[in-house]
């Protein structure tokens, strides 16, 4: 059975409109946002970890901003030593002295280090994206299972059968609905 409702605001004038499903074998009303998973994914877009917020999942927050952080500070520090062996390597092309740890190097090896940091900046800018865009994925995915309705009718079951041709036992797994 599907009820559905309207709740006028009278602050703002709003139409909010319920989906409210009951299951019909337990009678358990429960309500359903439709709207509930893409506010997730805005929220994740706009500030990451604020979907895991909404969704009350803040044990995930950590690991977000750890992953964010974590991405930024490599992409940060390899910029950083890229430019140092790119520079040396230029000064040393221009003629001028190259000073610090990086003097006793030949080219070679400065060209080898300005291609492995540069290597890795990229590689460090593809995490940032990849923890950016799985942040948003789970902020969705996890807001789309929160309104997934979990009832007694349907269950797992495991055991174990003995088989029909060799009579030896094997593990099952059985499903179950009950109308």
């Amino acid at each position: 059975m599907l009820i559905l409702s309207n709740r006028v605001n009278a602050q703002n004038d709003s139409i909010k409109v319920e989906v409210i499903k009951v299951d019909s074998t337990n009678i358990k009303p429960y309500v359903l946002d439709p709207l509930s998973p893409s506010k997730a994914a805005f929220y994740s877009a706009v500030i990451p970890g604020l979907g895991q917020v909404y969704n009350k999942k803040y044990w995930k927050v950590p690991l977000v901003f750890g992953g964010m952080g974590l991405s930024i500070y490599y992409y940060a520090f390899n910029n950083k030593e890229y430019h140092r062996y790119r520079d040396a390597y230029k000064d040393r092309l221009a003629g001028r002295q190259v000073e610090g740890v990086l003097a006793g190097i030949d080219n070679d090896r400065l060209l080898r280090g300005q291609r492995f940091y540069q290597r890795n900046r990229d590689l460090s800018a593809l995490c940032i994206a990849g923890v950016y865009v799985l942040n948003i994925i789970d902020a969705n995915v996890d807001a789309h299972l929160k309104q997934f309705n979990v009832n007694e009718n349907l269950s797992f079951s495991p055991g174990i059968v003995p088989s029909d041709i060799n009579y030896n036992y094997a593990p099952v797994l059985g499903m179950s609905y009950r109308f």
